[in-house]
């Protein structure tokens, strides 16, 4: 589906404005603590430009702007499925189309952090609300009839005594003209008829019909293809290539040099520009290029965790959170235990390859493609390009993953590079083979857990983590701790432990590290539940119940009692491992419960996960579980089967034969149960991932009595 590109002034000046649709969005003004709902003509009077979040046509149709991007979380379903609730119209009705990167028109506009429901959903409900509100109110003046007896129902206002009933395409041309009512009521839960309904996903014909457009998709009048060499080694320089062979290929135009800014730093390359991407691959394999790797570290993964190691055992760490006085309990006590965790490198690998279509114009630049922040995307090409923000037009297309990879602004800006030098339009493409060894990757990261129980309680608890901080690409001072330390460690624990910190302690390294899906809960959930596991078999308590503990407040206690329900906890059976963890994440808390058993073939395998989400308030529960189900995918690849190492300064995995995937003989068999309660929303596409790896291998443990302490291993060899 393709992306809306007619000016949003010139949309309001022939549409709401010519009387022919009600219009509602927002503004955020500066300096407000909130954005303000508005119609079109009084963005026109107050000089806004305008957004046009709802659109409602004389034909009754919605159109419905939404703000983030799609990349299999299901936004394009769960955004218009909260405004037909309110709106009181049917899905059918609804058409939607991705908005441009705009921060001023539509906020932020990241697709990360699980953030697009929980940001969204309360100002989106408002919105649809007033609409319907605005509606009725054009047919009770219509009838000359109280508002108080006219209700909405699919896509129509009817009058209670009577039923008539008058199309919402009838009455859009009045109630444009209304002032939105500044407070407008809600529905209860209870009242939902499509909200927390498994309705099935609009976006799944057309990504199974060819109909959506990925950037991949996308082709523009005149556009060209390119492919980029890139030094293998990150940091490299070009000290010179021969395009000789390059040039002979059919079809290939140009071949230069060109620098890509990652970070703080410039990564060189050749480009070969095509008229075909097949072309630009073969020009690219013709090159012979010649790099300067002299000046810099070559890495080596067993390198980096021993400095880890070293760093954890002789260094402070920064603090970032302590309470009491955890040392000097821990330096005086007898029952105590002192471990290491260790955590992979890893690539984002989505399905569909990084790719950008951009157009560099001297008055302006516009880009397509599959982009996690548009807003990020516009900011970032006017600053590097000294070009005005507005002149600068970010198109979303449907992406096919993103993981957190395709909100980086490095692929971005090196195709409107490539466009300024070629004076046309251009699709640069990744192949796999770059994806993997160009990076950024979720950062590798060792920690130090140390633990002491007196009288069958935990006395003090003190954890040290080393390993890349992505804040330090962005330039913040060394000093501080690194803000995600905490990240994945319930809350309620604080409250629960008397004598607890937290440390960080610095480890600089020249690998681009960035977000992966869950951020540093990925990581932080296998060290931090793996140890309390370890805490529980120090005292001598089911791990159930020792969390239960130290985990009191009533969602958590809710939590725990599901999790024991579902999984038949306490009706375990010999020969059966059984393990647990508990992380917290964007504002949601999963629990996992993994059983294990040993087969006839002597192999470990996976016979059950137990997944309970409390994430509040929540739309579709099916793209709940599809959701916590994909995280448990990409949690088990991680932990048992692929990781990115380096060897003297190059990855060493270059495709999928050797970043193995999970395979569907792989997966057991998930079973997802949601939490209900009417708490405020919490994330929903990435808490399902860090809970995974230490709960199983909790249930090794509780199998075999080995306890795995680094990850990935082999499943197969335990």
């Amino acid at each position: 589906m393709e992306t809306n590109t007619v000016s949003r002034r010139n949309f309001l000046k022939v549409s709401s404005l010519a009387g022919t649709a009600l219009c509602l969005g927002f503004y955020f003004p500066a300096n407000a603590k909130k954005e303000q709902l508005i119609s079109a003509i009084a963005a026109e009077q107050s000089a806004f430009e305008f957004n046009a979040w709802i659109r409602i046509d004389t034909n009754g149709k919605v159109m419905l702007t939404d703000h983030r991007a799609e990349m299999g979380q299901g936004s394009y379903q769960s955004v218009p499925q909260i405004i037909a609730e309110e709106l009181e119209v049917d899905m059918k009705d609804i058409n939607v189309i991705f908005a441009q990167g705009d921060q001023t028109k539509y906020g932020s506009q990241i697709t990360g952090g699980s953030s697009t429901i929980r940001g969204s959903y309360k100002k989106l409900l408002k919105l649809s609300a007033t609409a319907r509100e605005m509606l009725i109110t054009a047919a009770a003046n219509q009838w000359n009839v109280p508002a108080s007896d006219c209700y909405a129902e699919s896509g129509h206002v009817i009058y209670k005594p009577s039923g008539k009933k008058l199309n919402y395409g009838e009455l859009v041309t009045a109630a444009s003209k209304f002032t939105p009512p500044q407070e407008v009521k809600l529905k209860k839960t209870s009242e939902y008829k499509l909200i927390r309904k498994p309705l099935q996903r609009i976006d799944t014909p057309m990504k199974t019909n060819g109909e959506a457009i990925f950037g991949l998709d996308k082709r523009l009048p005149g556009m060209l293809f390119a492919v980029v060499e890139r030094n293998p080694r990150l940091r490299g320089k070009l000290k010179s290539f021969d395009d000789s062979a390059a040039l002979k290929v059919p079809g290939v135009k140009q071949v230069f040099k060109v620098q890509m800014i990652v970070f703080n730093t410039t990564r060189d390359g050749v480009v070969v520009v095509a008229d075909s991407t097949w072309a630009a691959m073969q020009g690219r394999k013709a090159l012979s290029v010649e790099w300067d790797d002299s000046g810099f570290d070559h890495v080596n993964t067993e390198d980096i965790y021993n400095a880890h190691q070293e760093l954890l055992k002789t260094k402070d760490g920064l603090s970032f959170k302590k309470q009491g006085e955890p040392e000097e309990i821990l330096a005086k006590a007898g029952k105590k235990i002192d471990v290491i965790y260790q955590t992979p490198y890893q690539s984002h690998s989505a399905m569909e390859p990084l790719n950008c279509i951009a157009h560099y114009q001297n008055e302006k630049i516009e880009i397509w493609g599959p982009i996690q922040a548009p807003d990020w995307v516009q900011g970032d090409i006017s600053d590097k390009f000294k070009i005005p923000k507005e002149k600068v037009i970010v198109n979303m297309t449907f992406l096919g993953g993103g993981f957190g990879r395709k909100a980086f602004l490095d692929y971005t800006h090196e195709a409107v590079a490539i466009s300024k030098q070629i004076g046309k339009p251009v699709q640069v493409v990744w192949t796999r083979e770059d994806d993997l060894t160009q990076g950024p990757y979720r950062a590798g990261i060792s920690y130090r857990g140390e633990g002491s129980i007196e009288n069958g309680e935990i006395s003090a608890v003190k954890f040290k983590m080393a390993g890349q901080n992505i804040d330090h690409w962005n330039g913040p001072a060394r000093d501080k701790a690194n803000g995600s330390t905490g990240e994945g460690f319930l809350t309620p624990y604080f409250d629960g432990i008397k004598n607890i910190s937290f440390e960080d302690v610095p480890y600089e390294m020249p690998l681009p590290n960035m977000w992966w899906r869950s951020v540093y809960a990925s990581t932080n959930g296998f060290a931090y539940e793996s140890f309390m596991n370890e805490m529980a078999v120090l005292a001598g308590q089911d791990q159930l119940d020792f969390r239960r503990k130290y985990l009191k407040d009533e969602r958590c206690q809710a939590l725990i009692d599901k999790m024991e329900q579902v999984s038949g906890w306490k009706n375990r059976r010999k020969n059966e491992g059984f393990g647990v963890a508990i992380t917290e994440c964007f504002e949601t808390t999963v629990g996992q419960i993994v059983k294990v058993s040993r087969h006839s073939d002597g192999k470990i395998k996976i016979d059950q996960v137990w997944a309970v989400m409390d994430c509040g308030w929540y739309v579709n529960p099916d793209i709940i579980k599809a959701q916590v189900e994909g995280s448990i995918v990409m949690a088990l690849g991680a932990a048992t089967i692929h990781e990115i190492t380096f060897k003297d300064g190059l990855v060493e995995q270059k495709n999928f034969y050797a970043y193995l995937m999970p395979r569907m003989t792989d997966m057991p068999p998930v079973e997802v149960h949601i939490m209900e309660n009417t708490s405020d929303a919490g994330g929903v596409g990435e808490p399902g991932l860090p809970p995974f790896a230490p709960a199983l291998t909790d249930a090794i443990y509780d199998l075999t009595g080995n306890r795995i302490m680094k990850l990935p291993f082999n499943l197969n060899a335990v």
